[in-house]
């Protein structure tokens, strides 16, 4: 027991218990070294089967550089190091600093804090990390755990010697960045016994509270910011002021802070206005925040979308002109990269203010070989090919340079992070090769020393495996509103730039995208299962990229900032089959079905349900039980508002404004098996008896919902003349406080089943109406085999049976259609 005289009084007291972490940390700034290693060839592990996930690439320049340091290397433990924040307990039980790093970097952090056990001892703890750390206890080095397995935890169980006045314990974190980087360590009690934790330094315990419970809770007031602007909101109001400080910055590849500002928040507010509207541009932004209060700091980082218009924007009736429209409006607004500088130059703007900039910035990105400098190089390739003439002339001359300069593939030498091996990567690298071939025929490139000519021919040669791996297997990243503009990106300069076969069969995927692209757009936003996503691709969908492709495609939507493929769409010849349209909109006594399968050995085998007023998509079958990615495998979607969208996943990560992969919201801890029937989804969850996050939640967006209710085991929504049922095997909780509140819905357990069910109904009774048809409704679940049963009035029984799949009255039923070209069938709305 601790006394009053105890030494913990002095600073801030948390307590942990055997299997709790130690989360309370005074943290040093984080130390950044460029680290690239000696250039050199990489195994070619591209065998074009793409797949959702991490890829063994092995072990790169840097990191071979990093494993020779560490054998010679002996740390030094470094105690004088100012204190920038502190890490204290909340969501996250981990101490994580993940991030993204477009070159190798070195990554080291050091962290402190004070142990206080009952009586002196050693004590055993868990130690897990990716990256790897030092420990020192009151000075002493303790232990040294360096796996550096690249994204991918490593766990020991260690000894620390522990002192009843307290013992002071250092931890030095140090990871190697090869672009997304999970780096994090987590402390845990093995020991049956609890702790108490004082955090080194004058750091008044109510000051770290108060900080802990602002960074837990912030969020922003709404799910878009409009016309009130940006406005945090907390749950508990402080007892002191507290200093904020607000930094806004982009999520895309765009450089440089949007917005920058010191506030502070008065005692007894729990609100905080950072901005008034119009301030913030459209988009979704990162918001970091660093809370402050007497000598206590601490970090947060969220997200916040912007829409100023949520009614879709009429782009006319000729493709023709709502590509005008558009080009106009990305070439004034477009976001600071290189498809705004091509937008310029084709629009005669090439005494914009902004051309320079834009090319100085994608030429270092090349230049330096930044992981997605691909993604910029095949418009600059455009540019120089289309309107070299307009570019300045020392751009120019630079810009031969630095193409001639590029590392294309692994099989030329390099000592960066360029990530080569996935679906969009691989497109993007191959057409560079064949465009900057094609353009420079005659020239030596200096990292490979081939001739122009010998460079285009391999990328024709490599870019048919690339297209025979898609018409095979489909897309990898099917429905992906982050990763079909970059398709767009390699796919649009094929089409436009080069001929022949590989052009053909450029405008033939182009056709199939635009096809699934119109079957999950509804009211303007693309959406749907997707075989990648981010949080902003799922809370913001009309602020996606993908977004002004379908609004240009199909008549109606949102234009945005986004250009990493926009601009060649309007300026290519190509245009979408002239038909799509019927599916993007369908009419009101219309529906239809969907189904297809994408990815290597049917990875995604996707089933559509959609009527002018709501969409349901589901991945089918998939891999039940297995860990997941970024694969978003059910989604429901509204006609009515932008947002109004709900899904249901288990969290891939404790932190709700998390970035990993999977996270909090997009993708899956683990995988669930899925059936769909029509307008109807059954999922099945078994998430073992050591999974991390023992429950499964449904989100349902706090914008363009106009009635919710939780039901007991039903969550019931409508939006519009739009209609959604979650019925769960369990009671379902709505999440009162944080980052969920007002959004998301929990069920615990680590065996659950859910069902969403969607319908259509108009007046003013269609929400009590639905509720008294879902009351006639009967979910049973067999946690023990793993059954889930629906039983509906006037209708045939549903069963999803974990091992088997899905059955209808008893019979299981076949995938309906495995090939990679959508089926659809018309049917008839389901009405309340």
């Amino acid at each position: 027991m601790m006394t009053q005289d105890s030494p913990v009084q002095d600073g801030a007291v948390f307590v942990v218990a055997r299997g709790d972490s130690v989360t309370a940390w005074a943290l040093s700034p984080v130390g950044e070294q460029y680290y690239p290693g000696e250039p050199s060839l990489a195994e070619d592990r591209v065998n074009y089967r793409f797949v959702n996930g991490f890829v063994d690439v092995g072990t790169l320049p840097c990191r071979v550089a990093l494993f020779r340091e560490l054998a010679e290397r002996r740390p030094v433990l470094v105690s004088n190091w100012p204190v920038e924040s502190l890490h204290l307990p909340g969501a996250n039980r981990r101490v994580e600093f993940s991030r993204f790093r477009h070159r190798p970097t070195r990554l080291a952090r050091w962290c402190r804090t004070i142990l206080v056990p009952a009586t002196d001892g050693d004590y055993r703890f868990d130690i897990v990390t990716c990256g790897g750390v030092h420990i020192w206890v009151d000075g002493q080095l303790l232990a040294a755990f360096e796996p550096y397995t690249r994204n991918k935890e490593q766990r020991r169980e260690i000894s620390l010697p522990l002192r009843a006045a307290g013992s002071e314990v250092t931890i030095l974190t140090e990871e190697m960045a090869e672009r997304d980087t999970n780096w994090y360590f987590e402390l845990s009690l093995v020991s049956d016994v609890t702790l108490a934790i004082r955090l080194p330094g004058a750091v008044a315990p109510a000051d770290s509270a108060a900080l802990k419970s602002l960074a837990d809770s912030v969020r922003p007031s709404g799910e878009v910011v409009g016309a009130s602007g940006l406005k945090l909101v907390f749950d508990t109001p402080v007892a002191e002021r507290v200093a904020v400080s607000v930094t806004i910055q982009p999520t895309s590849h765009a450089e440089g802070a949007i917005l920058e500002c010191e506030l502070e928040l008065q005692a007894g507010a729990t609100e905080l206005q950072v901005c008034a509207g119009g301030v913030l541009p459209d988009g979704y932004h990162l918001v970091e925040l660093v809370f402050s209060a007497g000598a206590a700091r601490v970090t947060r980082k969220i997200g916040c979308a912007v829409l100023a218009v949520t009614s879709p924007t009429l782009l006319g009736a000729a493709l023709d002109q709502r590509k005008r429209l558009a080009l106009d409006y990305v070439a004034s607004h477009g976001e600071v990269r290189m498809g705004t500088a091509l937008a310029l130059l084709a629009a005669g703007r090439q005494d914009d203010a902004r051309l320079r900039p834009i090319i100085e910035t994608t030429l270092e990105a090349i230049e330096e070989r930044r992981d997605c400098s691909d993604f910029v190089m095949v418009p600059l390739l455009w540019a120089l090919m289309q309107y070299g003439e307009r570019i300045p002339a020392d751009l120019a001359a630079r810009a031969r340079r630095a193409v001639l300069d590029y590392r294309y593939w692994v099989d030329e030498p390099g000592n960066d992070v360029m990530w080569f091996w996935s679906e969009n990567h691989v497109l993007c690298f191959h057409v560079s090769q064949l465009l900057a071939g094609q353009w420079l025929g005659g020239e030596r490139f200096s990292t490979s020393g081939r001739l122009g000519i010998e460079q285009a021919e391999l990328g024709r040669i490599r870019l048919g495996k690339w297209f025979d791996a898609v018409d095979h297997d489909g897309l990898a990243e099917w429905n992906s509103a982050a990763y079909y503009p970059i398709d767009f990106i390699g796919l649009l300069a094929l089409a436009e730039l080069t001929d022949g076969a590989v052009a053909e069969r450029a405008r033939s995927l182009l056709d199939r995208l635009f096809t699934m692209i119109a079957l999950h757009t509804l009211g303007g936003v693309p959406a749907g299962s997707m075989g990648r996503a981010y949080d902003k691709e799922l809370r913001a969908g009309s602020l996606t990229e993908l977004a002004p492709f379908a609004a240009v495609a199909f008549g109606r939507g949102w234009l945005n900032a986004g250009v990493a493929a926009l601009p060649q769409f309007l300026l290519a010849q190509y245009a979408p089959p002239a038909d799509l349209v019927r599916y993007a909109e369908p009419g009101a006594d219309e529906a239809f079905e969907a189904h297809y399968v994408q990815g290597h050995d049917e990875a995604a085998r996707l089933a559509l349900y959609k009527t002018a007023n709501v969409q349901l998509s589901s991945t089918v079958d998939g891999r039940p039980g297995a860990g997941g990615h970024q694969q978003h495998i059910m989604d429901v979607r509204f006609a009515a508002h932008p947002f109004a969208r709900a899904w249901i996943n288990h969290p891939g990560e404790d932190d709700p404004w998390g970035q990993n992969r999977p996270s909090y919201w997009a993708g899956n801890g683990v995988l669930p098996r899925v059936a769909q029937s029509t307008n109807v989804t059954l999922m099945l969850y078994d998430l073992g008896e050591k999974v991390r996050i023992g429950f499964t939640h449904a989100y349902l967006s706090s914008e363009g919902i106009d009635q919710r209710l939780v039901d007991g085991n039903w969550l019931i929504a409508r939006s519009g003349d739009g209609l959604v049922g979650f019925g769960a095997s369990g009671p379902i909780s709505a999440v009162a406080q944080g980052p969920g509140a007002g959004r998301e819905y929990r069920v615990t357990g680590t065996r659950a089943g859910w069902v969403a069910i969607v319908a259509d109904g108009s007046g003013p009774d269609a929400f009590d109406a639905f509720r008294r048809y879902l009351a006639g409704v009967e979910l049973s679940f067999d946690a023990e085999a793993m059954v889930l049963t629906l039983q509906r009035p006037d209708q045939p029984t549903l069963s999803l049976d974990w091992h088997s799949g899905l059955a209808v009255d008893g019979v299981v039923e076949e995938f309906p259609n495995r090939t990679v070209v959508p089926k659809v069938v018309g049917t008839k709305p389901f009405r309340i």
